[in-house]
Parts: C-alpha cells; sequence; structure tokens
C-alpha cells in the first residue's frame, strides 16, 4: 500500500510536469511499517515525506504521515505545504493559506 502511494505521486509529479522539466534528486525508501521519499524537479518543485503504521495489528491500525511539498505558481512565487496526515485527518500549513479562527 505504501508503495502505490509514493508510486503514484510520483507518477502524477511527472504526468503534471513539461517535457523539459527534470528530476534533480530522488530518494525513496519503503518498509514493511514505514516509508520516506525526497525528491526535486529543475523547475523547482519539492516534495518529501515519511510515514509510519501506528497501532499495529490492532483494530485501530493507522497510516500517520508527515511531509511537505514545495511549487513555483504562475506568480513566480515558490509556496510551501507543510502536512501531518494521521486518524486526525490532513493537517496542512503554509502562509499562504488561510487559518480557520479559534473555536
Amino acid at each position: 500500500m505504501k508503495f502505490l502511494i509514493v508510486f503514484v505521486a510520483l507518477f502524477a509529479v511527472a504526468l503534471a510536469a513539461p517535457a523539459d522539466v527534470s528530476i534533480v534528486r530522488s530518494e525513496s525508501d519503503v518498509g514493511p511499517e514505514g516509508f520516506k521519499y525526497d525528491w526535486e524537479t529543475s523547475d523547482g518543485q519539492k516534495a518529501n515525506a515519511a510515514g509510519e503504521l501506528r497501532n499495529v495489528g490492532s483494530e485501530n491500525e493507522s497510516l500517520a504521515v508527515r511531509g511537505s511539498f514545495s511549487f513555483v505558481a504562475d506568480d513566480g512565487q515558490t509556496y510551501t505545504v507543510n502536512y501531518i496526515a494521521d486518524e486526525n485527518g490532513f493537517q496542512p500549513q503554509g502562509a499562504h493559506l488561510p487559518v480557520a479562527p479559534e473555536a
């Protein structure tokens, strides 16, 4: 499952990238209870993530991922999103993202 997630993410980047963009750096490690990857393209895109299984073998088994991605937008600025995705959902943070008011 983890391999599939990493493969799909890299495949999506490859499809979205123009033909003149190349992969500058790409590293990955997939194990039975976790994964990590780190890549960068020549047009300034970057992504990295690390995930681990939590509560292995229990009814509450889950995958917890911590990572970030950056891209250069049409306005020329580089935007970065740091995130956590775990049993509490996807939790992105970035200077360009709106923040919900305190409840």
